[in-house]
């Protein structure tokens, strides 16, 4: 890397300072990526970025401004400055803006007990073109295929730093490759079409592309001859590749943003049954090997194992520091922030207390059914937690999956959904959101 970030950062803070503010904070994001895909055998497509972005975020008093740039030249960093300044200055005041106190601030900053960072040299262009093909090969070597759609390699390095006029200074660096297919089955109308990926920090835990390929084949073979289902009342098995969703919307819901504004349907949640009473919603960002984990939060706060969701019951709001103030609480350290704009409540690791069960024994248990693999569109009221989303998946009948389905629509709402859900054993555990399948009785189908 040409610059170093905290020299980088450095100079933003005292270029702020020079131009009058009060205060600042600066992080930085530096990254290199490659990216292969292949089709028919053949290279269709190559990529590399590199690339170093800046943002700068300023105060004068409790007015602020946040400005980016891609150049790390003296003047544009004087620049930005200026302009930043420029901007508080006109700036609504907001009494909840500003930097944490520096008793706030985390002093664990060991970042190499997370394993972040892939130590082995990274693959060169033939190397990831060779895992696409690889991966396209197998997927087209199953019966029932008719073409494969895309096969995709990547690796990439990212390093991060934040610093602030309080005396706050420490980064991170991380490394990630995946390997993805998608295989069509079918022709014309009748084609359906599936996938398989993973991505990892480290490629010595990656999965094999020839298994990545075969899986994402095997998936769309499987959807073919897809058909409506009937209509009406059902239970609905959502597979584990989807049904992080779900408690995607319980996060959306406690996010402090969306509790400030009062728009929020588990505005009156805390401290009440969200979950069924033996299940728990757990955060974890310090998970070794994990892509997003972190000591310290986007303002230099530090991060902590927390109950989200404790035997059933919520406990708490997911805070920054601003929307904290809002609420007279204490951020809960999980600011995120990109270089464009200010911080603002965002989760890292989450896991959902797995069932027993497998997802084959809540097959059998649901009798007849919908067991979804994947959704599209998405209308959920954010007031109400009405929900409705377009799907598709396999038909259960008498505890067994009987022909593939699409074109229907889920409804329900969540604040009853989520505290119907029966959970299977099959979540992954590398995932940052390690959720299982998920089975609620009594959903809404629009069908036939």
């Amino acid at each position: 890397m040409i610059h170093s970030l905290p020299d980088l950062a450095d100079r933003l803070l005292q270029a702020a300072k020079s131009a009058g503010a009060d205060a600042a904070d600066a992080i930085l994001v530096a990254g290199a990526s490659a990216s292969i895909d292949v089709r028919a055998g053949a290279l269709e497509q190559a990529e590399r970025a590199e690339s170093t972005d800046l943002g700068l975020r300023v105060f004068i008093g409790n007015r602020q401004a946040n400005v980016s740039a891609s150049d790390t030249k003296d003047e544009t960093i004087r620049e930005m400055a200026e302009r930043a300044v420029t901007m508080a200055r006109i700036a609504p005041e907001d009494p909840y803006a500003g930097l944490a106190a520096p008793e706030q601030l985390a002093t664990d900053l060991d970042t190499e007990r997370l394993d972040l960072v892939d130590g082995s040299p990274e693959p060169d262009p033939a190397r990831l073109q060779s895992w696409a093909e690889e991966a396209e090969a197998a997927a087209l070597a199953v019966d029932g295929v008719t073409q494969v759609q895309s096969a995709s390699a990547t690796y990439g390095s990212r390093s991060v730093h934040l610093a602030t006029s309080a005396g706050f200074s420490a980064g991170y660096d991380g490394t990630g490759c995946s390997v993805s297919c998608v295989a069509i089955s079918g022709t014309g109308t009748g084609m359906e079409r599936d996938y398989d990926f993973d991505s990892r920090t480290h490629m010595a835990d990656l999965r094999s592309p020839a298994e990545i390929g075969r899986r994402a084949a095997e998936r769309a073979v499987a959807r073919h001859g897809a058909r409506k289902p009937a209509t009406g009342s059902y239970p609905v098995l959502f597979d584990e590749r989807i049904s992080s969703s779900l408690i995607g919307h319980l996060l959306q819901a406690i996010n402090g943003t969306a509790i400030a504004r009062g728009s929020s349907w588990l505005l009156d949640g805390l401290g009440k049954e969200v979950l069924p009473t033996d299940l728990s919603l757990v955060e974890s960002p310090h998970r070794a090997r994990v892509q997003g984990s972190r000591l310290f939060d986007a303002e230099g706060l530090p991060t902590r194992r927390r109950a989200i969701v404790e035997n059933g019951v919520l406990t708490g709001w997911t805070l920054d520091l601003a929307t904290g103030r809002k609420l007279d609480m204490d951020s809960t350290g999980n600011a995120a922030r990109g270089v464009s704009a200010p911080p603002s409540p965002g989760v890292t690791h989450v896991a959902l207390t797995q069932g027993e069960r497998s997802r084959e024994d809540l097959i059998a248990q649901m009798g007849t059914g919908l067991l979804v693999t994947s959704m599209i569109g998405s209308t959920i009221n954010p007031n109400t937690g009405d929900y409705s989303r377009g799907a598709s998946g396999f038909w259960v009948e008498n505890g067994e999956i009987a022909y593939p389905v699409n074109e229907c629509t889920i409804a329900g709402n969540l604040r009853d959904m989520l505290r119907r859900i029966v959970p299977a054993n099959d979540a992954q555990t590398h995932l940052s959101r390690v959720v299982p399948s998920l089975l609620i009785d009594g959903l809404t189908l629009a069908g036939n």
